[in-house]
């Protein structure tokens, strides 16, 4: 059972301090314990809970009509604005009480039902992507578990690839793209949504995944001869190592359009390579297919 402070708890519930002082005090909506000094601690169940109120009071409920609801009839609010799909923002919160709890059916019916509605690829900008941002800033203030984002981040992952498997296979005559991540880089949530986008603009592409050694990147490309390479880097490199990486592809692969994304490259000049690109959204990477 983990014990937040009331910063934590803002932190994670999207709630001003204030405001939780105010809930807590005139409306008993919980009750904290105190230390020896007088600081409030907050249990798990009162994490959940706030966050459950959060999405519940931003779909226009009172306050005060939340107030008197039991925890049972909250929940089961809380399900309902699930299921409705009346926007694209609140859903977040949900999906921070889902990996709080570990919960695979909120987080499935939340995801599915904005889908219905709005189409998978925005949900994936617009509310996953902010969402994984917001669980980052959570993972690294220690408010949520290694087990916790490895939970979620592998739901997210077996969402992008039955969204991928949903797509038909591209026939005639296609471009071809290969999309890797280079050696010791995991993080493939971006290039499963690139894959993704590829499949969905017709390309044949060849999905290589994490970690790819790179004299097995350039056999593949002597195999295949692609169109297109896409890979994205986020922990994995040092300035000198991307330096050299970023040489290799510009000069092993001159016939081809090198696409590169991820935070370790957001400041670094491309402007020397004459076949490599850089993207940071959806639309730019369609527009650059």
């Amino acid at each position: 059972m983990s014990e937040y402070s009331i910063k934590e708890l803002e932190k994670l519930s999207g709630i001003k301090a204030h405001t939780i002082r105010i809930w807590e005090k005139r409306y008993k909506l919980i009750s904290p314990k105190r230390t020896s000094t007088n600081i409030r601690l907050y249990s798990d169940n009162d994490l959940k809970k706030i966050i459950n109120i959060s999405v519940v009071n931003n779909s226009g409920v009172k306050i005060s009509h939340i107030a008197k609801l039991t925890s049972a009839k909250l929940n089961e609010l809380v399900q309902g604005k699930s299921s409705s799909g009346e926007d694209m923002a609140s859903p977040i919160d949900k999906l921070v009480l889902a990996t709080a709890e570990m919960n695979e059916q909120l987080f499935c019916k939340c995801i599915d039902t904005l889908e219905a509605s709005h189409g998978f690829e925005n949900v994936v900008v617009h509310v996953l992507y902010p969402f994984l941002q917001k669980l980052g800033v959570l993972w690294h203030t220690g408010e949520i578990t290694p087990a916790q984002e490895h939970f979620v981040s592998n739901l997210i992952r077996q969402k992008l690839i039955a969204a991928i498997d949903r797509l038909p296979l591209p026939r005639g005559k296609s471009k071809k793209t290969i999309l890797f991540l280079p050696e010791n880089e995991q993080h493939e949530i971006g290039l499963l949504f690139a894959n993704y986008i590829a499949r969905k603009k017709g390309h044949l592409t060849y999905y290589l995944g994490q970690s790819v050694p790179y004299k097995d990147l350039k056999q593949v490309v002597t195999v295949h001869q692609p169109d297109v390479l896409i890979t994205s880097i986020v922990t994995s490199l040092n300035d000198d190592n991307l330096e050299v990486l970023l040489k290799n592809l510009s000069h092993d692969f001159k016939k081809q359009l090198v696409l590169i994304s991820g935070l370790a490259v957001r400041q670094f000049d491309f402007s020397k390579f004459k076949n490599i690109r850089h993207f940071d959204s959806a639309d730019m990477l369609k527009s650059l297919l």
